[in-house]
């Protein structure tokens, strides 16, 4: 079994900054990508950063500039650095990963069960 817990939503005023966290854990035998979507009330769900395998990070327009993706090898951990937080980045957060299982010879798409970002005053 593998899962993806999020961490580090909440809420915080509009200029703040918050640091999102995704740890896969259970029998993660490779990560070949790491994301993070968003989703807003009444909205559909958009990918907001990127992390392909050994690739150059990619970002929304909407977020360029003020949101960073990064990743722990190590720790099977994906980050987002949000910075600069406007009232329309409010939203529920799921982390994405495309994960092959130890024994598995496929790779599966994985989802967090999201966490929330409010940006209010």
């Amino acid at each position: 079994q593998v899962q993806l817990v999020e961490s580090g939503g909440g809420l915080v005023q509009p200029g703040g900054s918050l640091r999102l966290s995704c740890a896969a854990s259970g029998s993660v035998g490779s990560i070949n990508y790491m994301a993070w979507h968003r989703q807003a009330p009444g909205k559909q769900r958009e990918l907001v950063a990127a992390l392909p395998g050994g690739g150059s990070p990619n970002y929304a327009d909407s977020v360029k500039g003020r949101f960073t993706i990064s990743r722990d090898n190590a720790e099977n951990t994906v980050y987002l650095q949000m910075n600069s937080l406007k009232p329309e980045d409010t939203a529920a957060y799921y982390c994405n990963a495309l994960i092959k299982p130890w024994g598995s010879r496929y790779q599966s798409q994985y989802w967090g069960q999201g966490t929330q970002v409010t940006v209010s005053s």
